[in-house]
């Protein structure tokens, strides 16, 4: 027994096969920071909505910006910051991230307009873009690609578990806070999660793959010996495999990838975040009255079942397959939602809890697939775009749910989410690659 445990421990393993161990669990749990804080601002925003708004005397259109701001900012920093990442490297975009998230978090009490809070959450969504960018890369940069999927998939499960957070604290506040100042402990609360995952993620290593890509040999393999073990190398010949610049991503051999990442995690948030920042409002309009905390509360609860179910779905299924058909039940559920009558209440719960739980399971595979399609020199910069893609369609969703629902009813509203989630259908049967298998350089080259 002994023999064969000495004879486990020199065996010589690469980054892609390494075994599991406390390090991959450390940067998977700092990596939570983004995903915990981005759903904790969206759920946050549509109850905080719900009080400023009669206060601040909101229009549509404000309430569509405010609900879209953090998003607008994602946008911008997934788009910039995850290039940056690629020159400068992952670890110092990494920590700066949630410095500014905690500063403009804790900013966000001292708001006295509209204007002043649109301008704050553009910049936490700006750091959070960013963090997405370079977050998911550094994860999958580190992460075995046995486990790779359930790692990142993971992320999402806490981004759901921020959003559902959220609720809770903002019912809380809402009943017991003050009720002029009660909107303000809810932003501000924000800052908590934040300062902690600013202060865990100080000593955070650099990525090797991105430190071979630069040729940096050495570096790389003090920290794989470091981190992952003296028995574990890492393939130091694929920076002169290809040189690719960020350019690339959009000519002919990244741009099939450029497109159907984009493409994918547009038509997969943008439905998710318009109709779940403003669950309330919709619930509303469907007529559920009374029941809508019963009824939100149950949604909430389908999706943290959805996010947890996602991640054995992940594993389960190819990636491609999960996505296709993924996309097609979404797009039918949410079409008889639309269709039932008024009065099938009990049938529309049903409907809208097995919308809402494979929503959130298919959505693991937003942080799961835009890292995997692109070569190392640019996967920062190639996960920055396609995040960049999907959160400026997410913000003109979030910031038009509202002024359509408003001029043309929550059918006409819903009906335009159906059609988003047609065209993802559309798309991963055209471009869906399968990586689900393969190891980073594989894919890359």
């Amino acid at each position: 027994m002994y023999g064969k445990l000495q004879s486990e421990s020199n065996k010589v393993y690469k980054i892609d096969d390494v075994p599991l161990n406390k390090f991959h669990m450390r940067i998977t749990a700092l990596t939570f920071g983004a995903n915990f804080s981005d759903g904790y601002s969206l759920g946050i925003i549509g109850i905080v909505l719900t009080l400023i708004g009669p206060q601040m005397k909101l229009n549509s259109v404000w309430t569509g910006l405010l609900g879209a701001s953090a998003l607008l900012g994602l946008f911008f920093g997934s788009l910039l910051l995850g290039g940056l990442a690629d020159r400068v490297g992952r670890q110092k975009i990494f920590i700066t991230n949630f410095l500014i998230v905690t500063v403009f978090s804790f900013l966000q009490f001292f708001v006295n307009s509209p204007e002043m809070l649109f301008i704050i959450r553009i910049c936490i969504g700006l750091a959070l873009g960013g963090d997405y960018a370079v977050g998911s890369t550094l994860l999958a940069e580190f992460a075995p690609k046995k486990y790779r999927g359930l790692l990142m998939g993971s992320l999402n499960v806490l981004w759901t578990f921020g959003y559902v957070a959220a609720t809770f604290v903002g019912y809380y506040l809402q009943k017991y806070g003050n009720p002029g100042s009660n909107w303000r402990w809810m932003l501000v609360s924000g800052a908590i999660p934040a300062a902690i995952v600013l202060v865990l993620r100080i000593g955070t290593p650099e990525s090797p793959r991105w430190l071979i890509s630069k040729g940096r040999a050495e570096e790389a393999r003090n920290i794989v010996t470091k981190y992952l073990g003296a028995n574990v190398i890492i393939d130091e010949t694929v920076s002169h495999a290809t040189n690719y610049k960020t350019s690339d991503l959009f000519k002919k051999d990244l741009l099939k990838r450029t497109l159907f990442g984009g493409v994918f995690y547009l038509c997969n948030v943008l439905p998710y975040f318009a109709i779940y920042t403003f669950l309330p409002t919709i619930l509303e309009r469907m007529n559920f009255g009374e029941w809508s905390f019963t009824v939100d509360t149950t949604l909430n609860l389908f999706l943290l079942i959805g996010s947890i179910a996602g991640l054995w779905m992940i594993e389960k299924f190819t990636r491609r397959g999960f996505t296709i058909y993924s996309f097609i039940i979404l797009a039918i559920s949410l079409v008889v939602l639309v269709l039932l009558p008024d009065n099938a209440k009990v049938l529309s719960l049903v409907i809208f809890s097995f919308f809402t739980f494979v929503m959130s399971a298919a959505s693991n595979l937003t942080l799961v697939y835009p890292a995997e399609i692109f070569p190392t020199e640019v996967r920062g910069a190639g996960v920055g775009v396609v995040t960049a893609i999907s959160r400026i369609g997410a913000a003109l969703g979030t910031f038009a749910l509202p002024v359509v629902q408003g001029k043309w009813g929550i059918n006409v509203a819903m009906y335009s989410m159906g059609a988003v989630l047609l065209i993802g259908a559309i798309a991963s049967i055209l471009w869906a690659p399968e990586t689900g298998k393969l190891s980073l350089e594989d894919i890359s080259h």
